[in-house]
């Protein structure tokens, strides 16, 4: 069984954990550096960036996260995704840049301004996502090894590398499981040696 983390810094951490143990995955909430020891993979939920990179050190490091995150798959969502990649506009926020992604943040306003829209999936073009759009983040710019697998409005919504799956909405919020499903199916590959391409 794949075991996978959800860190509960902030966000809909819960959420992500139920979607993930429907999907058949072993779930672990995670608070501590210790909780991350044994897990296949990790969730990075949304919430807001700078809370989040300040509540770092508090429970659970920023070089334990990026160490885990170099060599393990990780779903990053909304500021989960911001965490990620790289270019974010603030000097609060602490960034990974293990996606090779631009992303700003609060590219579509306030709260006020969250939307929803159906986008297709590249794995599934035939049924569309209902995705949730909440203060979200704009993926701005990729390099050469990240693989769109969704768009919105003429950017990218949905981003995988080697390694790392992106998102700049909302899965967890919704009863589709398919993207967490997705993510879920990548560990397996990366777990069993199969790269996959980007």
């Amino acid at each position: 069984m794949i075991k996978t983390g959800v860190l509960a810094i902030q966000g809909a951490f819960a959420r992500h954990a139920a979607t993930l143990s429907a999907c058949g995955a072993e779930v672990r909430i995670v608070k501590y550096r210790r909780d991350l020891e044994g897990l296949d993979g990790l969730v990075l939920p949304g919430g807001e960036s700078t809370t989040m990179t300040k509540m770092m050190g508090y429970r659970i490091n920023y070089e334990d996260l990026f160490r885990f995150a170099e060599k393990n798959p990780v779903f990053g969502t909304c500021a989960g995704l911001i965490l990620l990649g790289r270019g974010a506009d603030d000097a609060r926020v602490r960034q990974f840049a293990l996606v090779d992604a631009e992303i700003t943040r609060n590219a579509y306003g306030s709260q006020k301004e969250s939307f929803v829209d159906d986008i297709p999936l590249e794995f599934d073009r035939d049924n569309a996502f209902h995705a949730i759009f909440i203060r979200a983040p704009r993926i701005q710019s990729l390099g050469n090894n990240v693989r769109v697998l969704a768009s919105c409005g003429g950017f990218p919504v949905l981003i995988e590398s080697e390694l790392h799956l992106g998102a700049t909405f909302h899965p967890e919020l919704t009863d589709d499981r398919r993207i967490h499903q997705y993510f879920i199916q990548k560990i397996k590959e990366i777990k069993n040696g199969k790269k996959q391409s980007t």
